[in-house]
């Protein structure tokens, strides 16, 4: 009778052990996608268990390919949160009621109002200058002088040299249309793209493909986030890369971050947002090649990127709210104008 009393208490603290054990694995748990350089990503990722404890796993894709997922998961995504890469694509998930406001508490460090989404579908954690960049030693080869603004990409003479992302997959794509119609009107911002699309060699399935095309000459010249040109000087040691802000402006994208309606890690997720808020996360671009300005009041300075002189970049006042409502209108104009051949890359 001892034996079987004995036996039956272990079975019951085995029994116990286990439904304790597999409750913390579920409470433990946190999926991101995300969509800053996976470096970054996987840094965060770690930094976030290693403090917390919570067993965090992430899938590394375009904010466009977020986007979609998201879409196709309908309120039931198998990710809890969404970390980095521009808004327009935040916000096009905010607009179908995708996103999960939450009123962080450490979003009283970001230094400005525009840096949050209005009704706190997304946080800002970085911000990104969009600009030009080339290979200098191509351009030497071919005696062509570095395009200076917009239309200079335009020139015959820059035929099959220029790349830029595809704004199916990158938000860096869609943000290059939405600054064109903002700057151009949408007429000419259609035209524009008709007639530059005749120079595109390729439009990359990311928005940081062609700043890792230009320094081996696969494309000569690329538009694109300017960090990720101080990512390929610092980090690659590349010495053949020019890079310039467009004369007559450019735009910015704020990288954000957000929790997926329907999480099933919920208030892991609202920890994940208070940490990609402070220090102990943003801190840790700079240490991993990404070079964007951090938005929060008590982040340390990205030394590479003052050094590159991207703190003195003017942008326009980009219309973020036009952009949520109509970039999706403007984007399938987009693909109207152009040849959207081979070169519009799913890869």
């Amino acid at each position: 009778m001892k034996r079987f009393i004995v036996l039956l208490l272990c079975f019951t603290l085995t029994l116990s052990v286990f439904a304790t054990g597999q409750k913390e694995t579920d409470a433990g748990s946190l999926v991101v996608y995300g969509s800053c350089e996976e470096e970054y990503l996987s840094a965060v990722c770690n930094k976030f268990e290693q403090l917390t404890g919570i067993r965090t796993t992430f899938q590394r894709l375009s904010t466009g390919e977020v986007l979609t997922k998201i879409r196709e998961e309908n309120g039931k995504p198998s990710a809890d949160v969404w970390f980095g890469g521009t808004t327009d694509p935040y916000n096009e998930a905010a607009y179908a009621g995708l996103l999960l406001p939450y009123a962080a508490k450490n979003a009283s460090h970001l230094v400005g109002p525009q840096f949050k989404d209005k009704d706190n579908n997304w946080n800002g954690i970085y911000r990104g200058i969009l600009g030009f960049f080339w290979n200098t030693e191509e351009l030497a080869r071919l005696n062509l002088k570095p395009p200076k603004d917009w239309d200079d990409l335009l020139k015959p003479e820059y035929k099959g040299l220029v790349s830029f992302s595809n704004p199916n997959t990158a938000g860096t794509g869609k943000l290059i249309v939405n600054t064109m119609v903002q700057m151009k009107g949408l007429d000419n911002a259609m035209k524009y793209f008709a007639a530059l699309d005749k120079n595109i060699s390729q439009y990359t399935k990311s928005g940081s493909g062609p700043s890792k095309m230009v320094p081996t000459g696969e494309t000569v010249i690329g538009i694109g986030f300017l960090h990720d040109v101080v990512y390929q000087i610092v980090d690659n040691g590349y010495n053949n890369i020019g890079m310039a802000a467009p004369a007559s402006g450019t735009s910015y994208e704020i990288g954000a971050t957000a929790i997926f309606k329907g999480a099933k890690n919920l208030e892991n997720a609202k920890k994940f947002i208070e940490f990609a808020l402070s220090p102990d996360c943003v801190n840790l671009a700079q240490d991993n090649g990404s070079y964007q300005f951090l938005v929060i009041d008590n982040a340390k300075p990205v030394a590479a990127a003052v050094k590159a002189g991207l703190d003195k970049i003017q942008t326009i006042v980009y219309d973020f709210e036009d952009a949520k409502i109509n970039g999706p209108s403007y984007y399938k104009k987009f693909f109207e104008v152009i040849a959207n051949d081979a070169r519009v890359k799913t890869q």
